[in-house]
């Protein structure tokens, strides 16, 4: 990996107030075109911008800005890093431990009956399998489908469940919406609802005229009834 120049725009604002190089100069090793470096020495460009010292980041040496400032064919290098940091190693297929490889096949069960939006190639990163298993467990020829059993990878410990869930948002994005039949959806619609709650409202109300008329009819039958037994006394 090539040593890149860190923030190349306040290397530049430095060198230019600071150095006697020239713009062409400037621009080749901050990687910016020798306009933006002459806007910057006039103050049209990065007026915010605090100066960076590339000798006090060890990039760049005095020696180095001299050389510069001598001969304007000079091309000015980096400064070799004191420190090497080691690149980072490219990321290959998951290892699976020997004592957890013989429930892969279950997992991979799981995945294709839970999430079937999943990609082969992306339940071979969950579960560090090849695309040749993965499709005889799809097409049931797999020689022991007969004794496999749908299990959470997760459970088993052969993926994390941010993982999974990364994995089904990747897959999920490209898919259409849902229909109203796939879905199951038992709403109604608002005109429906309209009618319903009118008719709701309205057998209430039948409901409470009826009552109202069967408590009054009540009331009526109970002061009938002593009425007609003072009569009935006042005749002996």
């Amino acid at each position: 990996m090539a040593q890149q120049l860190l923030m190349p725009k306040a290397t530049a604002v430095w060198l230019v107030d600071n150095t006697a190089l020239s713009f062409d100069q400037i621009a080749q090793f901050c990687k910016l075109h020798p306009l933006e470096v002459k806007a910057i020495a006039d103050g049209e460009a990065a007026q915010g911008i605090k100066g960076l010292d590339p000798i006090a980041t060890g990039q760049l040496s005095r020696d180095e800005i001299q050389r510069g400032e001598k001969d304007v064919n000079h091309k000015l290098k980096l400064q070799e890093p004191k420190v090497r940091v080691p690149e980072s190693k490219r990321r290959g297929p998951r290892y699976t431990p020997v004592s957890k490889r013989q429930d892969r096949p279950n997992a991979i069960l799981w995945l294709v009956r839970n999430h079937p939006e999943l990609k082969d190639a992306q339940i071979s990163r969950l579960v560090g399998t090849t695309k040749s298993t993965i499709e005889q467990i799809r097409d049931r020829t797999h020689w022991n489908s007969a004794n496999l059993t749908p299990m959470d990878p997760v459970t088993l410990g052969l993926c994390s469940q941010i993982d999974l869930d990364l994995e089904v948002e990747r897959a999920s994005k490209g898919r259409p919406l849902p229909t109203m039949e796939e879905a199951g959806a038992t709403l109604q619609s608002a005109t429906e609802t309209e009618n319903l709650g009118f008719d709701y409202r309205s057998e209430r109300e039948e409901e409470k005229e009826m009552d109202a008329d069967a408590v009054f009819a009540k009331l009526s039958s109970l002061k009938s009834t002593p009425r007609d037994e003072d009569d009935e006394d006042s005749r002996y």
